[in-house]
């Protein structure tokens, strides 16, 4: 699940604040801002897609699902309290779209305690998982796994969480030779600057992030054991570079990683996609091997309406497609509604960027 503070870095300074909107400039009209998608549907407010499609040729959406906490806003997302999650499925994009019952819920997750955000599913043998993040006991967000026969649930949590595993927003990326590979790291409200000597430093926040001028903090991957239940080896980082081959840095905002990464594999071109958080966007970089480096190519998307970003990447019959959130429905930070809409390659494997307004 993605969450955007307002850090404004610069000369060695941050500035913490919750942004009440996006970045964006809407195209407004009397009737307010003119939408390029529709929601996929508004029973429920949902948020953070990770769409595939199983052996059955359908299409599943796992999200994250708001709800009116009635806790205040703050820059570390507390007011995202979600405590369950619920699939939505359909046979075609553009289709009528099914909202599942309860896939799993918190109470049935033993280790947890709050904040259940942004998940991601997998498949292998007959067997369906899902992964995501929640804080535990002592509020430190882990990452769990929970099975089920079914792709929409119900789940069965395993009692604790993935040993070695930290901070939010899994992806589970399945290679062409059958290997899963967990993405996964979200920074300030993620925690992941708490963990850069591989062990939890609860004051490591401010100071960790203010290196302007120095490598930005990267996300991690690590190797799904053939289980799928644990790491086959410990996280890593996942090196994002300039077209100079330097590492990212702290102070390039527009470009850094703060959370949300999805990965996809395109011939033989690994995707590394996610989203750079407070400035909005979502971009992508390109690599050779699952491990990365790296290198960073441009915008998916440009800033949706909403406090957050966050999106999936995923082809249907011989199209692909982007699955992202905004709240055209609430008008509200932390109440989302999911869309999707088309994503255009060029011959020479750049992605055209995406304006979410008309």
């Amino acid at each position: 699940m993605v969450r955007k503070s307002f850090l404004a870095i610069g000369s060695a300074i941050i500035a913490f604040g919750a942004v009440a909107c996006s970045q964006a400039s809407t195209i407004e009209t009397e009737a307010g801002p003119q939408f390029r998608d529709e929601p996929l549907v508004s029973e429920i407010y949902t948020a953070d897609p990770s769409t595939h499609v199983w052996e059955d040729g359908r299409i599943y959406i796992y999200a994250s699902h708001d709800i009116e906490s009635g806790i205040p806003e703050d820059d570390l997302g507390s007011h995202f309290a979600m405590r369950d999650y619920q699939v939505l499925s359909m046979d075609r994009v553009g289709g009528p779209v099914t909202v599942h019952p309860v896939a799993l819920d918190i109470a049935n997750v033993p280790w947890a305690g709050r904040q259940m955000w942004a998940p991601d599913a997998a498949y292998k043998d007959g067997t369906y998982y899902l992964y995501f993040p929640a804080k535990d006991k002592e509020d430190i967000f882990r990452i769990g796994v929970a099975t089920s026969t079914s792709p929409v649930g119900p789940f069965t949590a395993q009692p604790q969480p993935i040993q070695g595993s930290y901070s939010m927003d899994p992806n589970v990326f399945r290679d062409s030779d059958g290997t899963h590979y967990m993405y996964f790291g979200g920074i300030w409200g993620g925690q992941l600057q708490r963990w850069q000597n591989g062990v939890y430093d609860p004051n490591g926040t401010v100071d960790d992030l203010r290196q302007p001028d120095q490598p930005a903090i990267m996300p991690r991957i690590a190797r799904m054991a053939d289980n799928m239940l644990e790491f086959a080896e410990t996280p890593r980082e996942v090196m994002l570079l300039d077209e100079e081959g330097n590492p990212l840095l702290g102070g390039d905002n527009a470009r850094r990683f703060f959370e949300g990464a999805w990965v996809f594999k395109r011939g033989d071109t690994y995707y590394f996609t996610y989203s750079t958080g407070d400035t909005h966007y979502i971009v992508y970089a390109t690599g050779t091997s699952p491990y990365g480096p790296f290198t960073y190519r441009g915008r998916v998307l440009e800033p949706v309406q909403g406090w957050t970003s966050h999106h999936s990447i995923t082809e249907i019959n011989g199209q692909w497609y982007l699955s992202y959130h905004d709240t055209q429905l609430s008008g509200k930070t932390h109440l989302r509604n999911v869309k999707m809409t088309p994503l255009t390659f060029n011959e020479d494997g750049t992605i055209q960027t995406i304006n979410p307004f008309k």
